[in-house]
């Protein structure tokens, strides 16, 4: 093959990577706000942060010249933590609906 068309093919490579960096990049940043979020579970919050640190620690399962496991770690827990905002109505402009909000009976005669 010519030089020409590996330079191509190089060049495609390296604008999938920077478009998928791109959408990494844009679910993190509106994560965040659904991570200061008080009706998102705990859990769900727990995961965004456990593969944060497993991103940037030296522990991988596949060596580090290869970011999939890190991406795919990461891509979990943003889709976890999206899917819980969603089941709360979270993070769409619409407030998490409270016990309280939701006439729930906090007191133990059943009167208020």
């Amino acid at each position: 093959m010519d030089i020409s068309v590996w330079l191509l093919i190089g060049v495609c490579a390296l604008l999938l990577m920077a478009g998928a960096a791109a959408v990494l990049l844009v679910r993190v940043i509106r994560a965040r706000r659904l991570l200061v979020d008080a009706g998102i579970p705990l859990h769900n919050k727990a995961l965004v942060w456990a593969s944060v640190i497993y991103t940037v620690s030296p522990v991988d399962l596949l060596p580090d010249p290869v970011y999939l496991d890190d991406i795919g770690f990461l891509l979990l827990a943003l889709r976890s933590l999206h899917s819980a905002a969603h089941a709360v109505g979270a993070g769409r402009g619409r407030p998490a609906v409270t016990h309280a909000e939701s006439g729930g009976n906090l007191s133990a005669s059943g009167s208020n």
